[in-house]
């Protein structure tokens, strides 16, 4: 067992430096003088620090619009996917109904068609209602995107809730309605916060449909791809920590359901 338990803290140790080294590099890349980001072989520890570069990004022309345009996409495709998600996801766990199985199966294969064949049709469509060029646009297109996962997520977390709870409940005068949202819902809270943080990241750094869909009311992330060629080594080092930070500190807001999900204390 304990070998067991120290291979498992080895591998979690060796995914987070995996995932941590890159983030590092950028935060330090932004956060050092223009100069500095170009200079080689570079330390991989900070020398003298400076807000130089963020501070040049910050004052680049349109980059707090594209920050705002990406904040209300991401937030919209958070509520979208919960919103449509959690009541899919109950229907999957608590009624048999034929062709379940298959239709499981079709929620996972929608993710197999890539955005790529969809653009020009969504472009012309979007164009045609009017939604093109708009935040609404690009979240329909994240929830799309992050739906799947948040129907099977939600679907297995109804099923891990006792049927019985629910039964009491109605025994109790509650509707189904008010036997959800005050006994299922309550607790399935921090399974959701992994869908909404999954929903709110792929919407965050999603970069095609957001470059395809917008032309004056661009994300960041397709702001800077619009802006790559063009740019300074330091200007994509700042947007590459503008587009980590919020991920970061979402997840950090939202982190105590997640250890509630895993029975880990939160102090």
């Amino acid at each position: 067992m304990k070998s067991n338990a120290r291979f498992l803290y080895a591998m979690a140790s060796v995914l987070a430096i995996c995932w941590l080294v890159p983030i590092y590099l950028i935060g330090l890349s932004a956060l050092t003088p223009r100069e500095a980001v170009s200079a080689w072989p570079k330390s991989l520890w900070p020398g003298t620090l400076s807000l130089d570069t963020l501070s040049f990004f910050v004052h680049y022309t349109g980059v707090w619009t594209a920050v705002l345009n990406s904040v209300i996409v991401a937030l919209l495709s958070m509520l979208f996917a919960v919103l449509l998600g959690a009541p899919a996801g109950y229907a999957l766990a608590r009624y048999d109904f034929a062709g379940q199985n298959v239709y499981r199966l079709l929620i996972v294969m929608t993710r197999a068609f890539p955005l790529a064949i969809l653009a020009l049709p969504l472009a012309t469509r979007f164009i045609a209602v009017g939604l093109y060029d708009t935040p609404l646009g690009v979240a329909l297109v994240h929830t799309a995107l992050a739906l799947p996962f948040s129907i099977l997520v939600s679907s297995s977390l109804f099923m891990g809730i006792p049927r019985e709870f629910e039964e009491a409940a109605w025994t109790l005068g509650c509707t189904r309605v008010q036997a959800f949202a005050k006994i299922v819902l309550p607790l399935a809270l921090p399974g959701m916060a992994a869908t909404m943080i999954f929903s709110f990241v792929i919407s965050w750094n999603e970069v095609f449909a957001a470059s395809v869909l917008t032309l004056n009311q661009r994300t960041l992330t397709a702001f800077l791809f619009a802006s790559l060629e063009e740019s300074p080594l330091h200007f994509r080092f700042a947007g590459g920590f503008f587009l980590i930070l919020p991920s970061l500190v979402f997840i950090f807001m939202v982190r105590k359901y997640l250890f509630a999900m895993w029975g880990i204390s939160n102090r």
